[in-house]
């Protein structure tokens, strides 16, 4: 039943029309008290010609009216229900992950970051607006290596959400030790990109066509940075580097690399710690220390003093993940050759 509340244009369309054309009892009563003239008379012709010719007209006009309304009511409820569509809410630990997620659902999910860019991972405490989006989403991702946020908090965020369905991304990767750096490897990172894939295809199997070419494409991108670092250190004979926190441990092994950390065990370096890396450093001619934004730089400003060298930030866990993978790439060369 057409009512003002649910289509105001349409309602008011047809008010219109019924103020225009009242009821015909009403039209047969003047018909009825002029007939004489119309017949009777050249005058009373010309006055119904002219009625008629009015009357034409305004339906022309009513109709146009009416036709309008129907068009622009449905238009704007198909608009509407394109707008308010429903995503996936989908929550994860790092930023990395986040790129994963919005690469294969692209405008199908909504993602929430748990651990954002410039914090932590070993010391991030989740405030109550990111608790709010844990208990109203359909996927949580994790990271699944022993990343310590995990670690504390996963068994917390899924009694907030039972409902919730949780993916290891890192399902099928071998994970070296107690190091969860696991996305650092481009290859470890299309394994992660599948798992996350078949996690959407679970929730939203309507829609499996739909993430499977986006996952396709990334992967493409993923190997073509896979591609692009293996050519820049086609030629570095020198392959190690200083870092301060040992992040880079899966993406030395992927390219034959050796990370030497400053930190142990999540520990400021002891003063012995210090010495030892200053005299590697020296005999592998390393001029410069790596750092992570989110970490300390204190006891790597004092190694960098000792050898001579400076600083340089890599970040492990920026969200952009393949330009910062090209950035830590273009970084690292220079300072092995």
């Amino acid at each position: 039943m057409l009512s003002e509340a649910k289509h105001p244009r349409l309602w008011w369309n047809f008010q219109l029309v019924f103020r225009f054309f009242p009821r015909q009892r009403r039209g047969q009563n003047d018909k009825g008290r002029k007939n004489d003239l119309g017949n009777n008379s050249s005058i009373g012709r010309s006055i119904k010609m002219m009625k008629e010719s009015n009357k034409n007209r305004l339906l022309t006009f009513v109709l146009a009216v009416l036709m309008t309304g129907f068009v622009l009511t449905f238009s704007c409820g198909r608009k509407s229900e394109v707008h308010e569509e429903e995503k996936i809410e989908v929550v994860v630990t790092i930023p990395p992950l986040a790129e994963f997620v919005e690469n294969v659902g692209e405008d199908k999910v909504e993602v929430t970051v748990m651990v954002p860019p410039g914090a932590s991972p070993h010391t991030y405490e989740p405030t109550s607006s990111q608790l709010k989006k844990v208990s109203q989403a359909k996927i949580y991702v994790k990271v699944g290596s022993g990343v310590e946020f995990e670690l504390t908090w996963m068994d917390k965020l899924i009694g907030i959400n039972k409902d919730m369905m949780v993916v290891n991304s890192s399902q099928g990767i071998d994970v070296m030790g107690n190091d969860p750096h696991v996305w650092l490897s481009p290859l470890n990172a299309k394994t992660m990109v599948e798992n996350i894939c078949n996690g959407l295809i679970r929730i939203d199997p309507e829609n499996e066509e739909y993430y499977v070419k986006n996952k396709s494409q990334y992967l493409q991108e993923l190997t073509e940075l896979d591609d692009y670092i293996r050519e820049r250190l086609e030629e570095i004979e020198n392959k190690k580097f200083l870092v301060y926190h040992p992040s880079w441990g899966y993406f030395a092994k992927e390219y034959g690399l050796k990370q030497i950390p400053i930190e142990q065990a999540g520990k400021e370096p002891s003063a012995k710690e210090i010495k030892d890396v200053v005299e590697k450093a020296k005999k592998h001619n390393i001029k410069v220390v790596f750092v992570s934004p989110q970490l300390s730089t204190k006891s790597a400003e004092v190694i960098a003093k000792e050898i001579g060298g400076q600083t340089m930030s890599i970040d492990p866990i920026a969200q952009s993940y393949i330009p910062n993978m090209r950035i830590v790439i273009e970084k690292l060369t220079p300072a092995m050759r």
